[in-house]
């Protein structure tokens, strides 16, 4: 369904597992990193009306789950501190061609090839936190179908756009791309990084 060109080790999740609050923090600024790019959007491309209402839901609901995580945070005593992010997300928009209308299509499909590496993630994080720490693991566990949505709603999206048979060309060449940035990422805790 995520059509990912690569999968992770579920090993990922166990080295992880001891830094939930690091990963809490990284999540909460995720989120909101989320909300920002699909609110960009709208404002980028109002030519573009039929974006406008999806992506105003998509945001929303990114900032409910920041909203969410803040509380978590709150509730443990952790800091929502300024974290330095992982080099995934700049890497991964390398693939981004220069002129539109290529432009837009490929930052859409550079969005849901985040969506659909965080929600592989999260699933294995909702599994690998069982019995260490339930609380995030149905956390991660309650995040795992809007991932999903989203991943596919950036991809129904640029097929209104484009045609759809230069959606999944190019979603092909996106993907193995994310897949060669995931595969040379940091060794560090982090959604997006080798553990």
């Amino acid at each position: 369904m995520l059509r990912l060109a690569s999968e992770t080790d579920p090993s990922w999740a166990d080295a992880n597992a001891d830094h939930v609050p690091y990963l809490l923090i990284e999540q909460a600024h995720l989120e909101k990193k989320a909300a920002s790019a699909a609110l960009g959007y709208m404002f980028r491309y109002p030519d573009h009306v039929f974006l406008q209402g999806p992506l105003s839901e998509l945001a929303r609901e990114e900032l409910e789950h920041f909203e969410l995580v803040l509380q978590k945070l709150e509730d443990r005593g952790i800091e929502f501190v300024r974290q330095k992010p992982a080099p995934y997300a700049a890497r991964l928009l390398e693939v981004v061609r220069g002129p539109q209308p290529d432009k837009l299509l490929d930052q859409m499909l550079c969005n849901a090839a985040v969506e659909a590496r965080s929600c592989e993630r999260m699933l294995l994080l909702s599994r690998g936190l069982r019995g260490r720490d339930d609380d995030v693991a149905e956390l991660y566990h309650g995040l795992v179908g809007s991932e999903a949505r989203h991943y596919e709603l950036y991809v129904d999206l640029a097929k209104r756009i484009f045609d759809p048979d230069v959606v999944e060309a190019r979603m092909v060449e996106v993907m193995r791309h994310e897949a060669d940035v995931i595969a040379t990422a940091p060794r560090a805790p982090g959604l997006h990084n080798r553990a």
